[in-house]
């Protein structure tokens, strides 16, 4: 094994990799893309960084990145990499994957190495049970987002390469911003998540106003955005959603569903809200109320 090599256009989420990258090998090197601050950052972690520059490369097309780093890789002689399994880190680890021939692997959220292999977890059978899985050969793993926290100053270096990338007939032609809100609640300390127990959008005003008073933020489980469109996917728990490890969630009217506790198990203290005494949710709670949540949350707001 020559080294680990990481990468994500997020500086967040590229300093959480560099920090399972040392897990695997102490030799970590990082990759920016156009993004001369992330260049910095990624040095200022203790990072040797490559920071390639070239007006043809669109960070956007997977395609034309996976080609950029893929030339770092065979300069190097590395075949580990490391990706932010967001949105675009997933489909730029396929890609990649299939540029060097290698394994892949999305969705990580720890990885353990046991002699030369690099064991990683995964949800599995949709986050009933976790699996351990490995890839024998050139491997691309793709990390959920604050599986690792991020890394601490170091002395690294940045060093310009001249990458080589063919014109792929993608251009941009505007920056416009994101029409859905953009709250960060894997950064959040405190959510406060409501489920379908809420009784209709109106009541969504007290929720924020609760949330607002203890410092956090408003998350929801996944039919509260896509279903009823009550609010953005943005701030959906679980495994069509985000991973959050808040010191406090407040869960509100929520069942407890595999697909959404697999997003928030991780929370330091979690207080369930909940009608029903079997709620699967009471049993990963630290601290169950039997009682309807509209009454509790009128009951909080005024108290607060």
């Amino acid at each position: 094994m020559a080294g680990v090599l990481v990468y994500s256009a997020n500086q967040g989420l590229a300093l959480e990799l560099i920090t399972a990258a040392r897990k695997i090998e102490d030799f970590v090197v990082a990759v920016s893309l156009n993004d001369d601050s992330l260049a910095q950052a990624l040095a200022a972690a203790g990072v040797r960084t490559f920071k390639i520059s070239n007006p043809n490369l669109v960070v956007g097309d997977t395609g034309a990145a996976a080609a950029a780093i893929k030339q770092v890789l065979d300069k190097e002689n590395i075949d580990t990499v490391l990706l932010s399994s967001d949105r675009r880190g997933k489909e730029l680890a396929g890609r990649l994957a299939q540029a060097i021939g290698a394994g892949c692997l999305t969705d990580v959220t720890a990885i353990q190495v046991d002699g030369s292999k690099i064991e990683c977890q995964r949800n599995a059978l949709g986050g009933a049970t976790i699996a351990v899985q490995y890839i024998e050969g050139p491997k691309v793993m793709a990390l959920r987002p604050r599986s690792y926290e991020a890394a601490g100053a170091g002395n690294g270096s940045i060093e310009e390469l001249a990458a080589e990338i063919k014109d792929t007939g993608i251009k941009v032609i505007d920056f416009k911003p994101k029409a859905a809100d953009r709250v960060n609640i894997e950064a959040a300390e405190i959510l406060v998540a409501v489920g379908q127990g809420l009784s209709d959008e109106e009541k969504l005003a007290d929720v924020q106003a609760l949330a607002s008073k203890l410092g956090g933020e408003v998350a929801c489980s996944k039919p509260v955005a896509t279903d009823k469109k009550w609010l953005s996917e943005e701030r959906v728990i679980g495994l069509s959603g985000k991973k959050c490890k808040p010191q406090l969630a407040l869960l509100l009217g929520i069942s407890g569903q595999v697909q959404f506790t697999v997003g928030i198990r991780d929370a330091r203290v979690i207080a369930a809200v909940n009608t029903d005494e079997n709620a699967a949710i009471n049993y990963m709670a630290d601290y169950i109320i039997q009682a309807d949540l509209h009454d509790v949350i009128e009951e909080l707001n005024e108290k607060l």
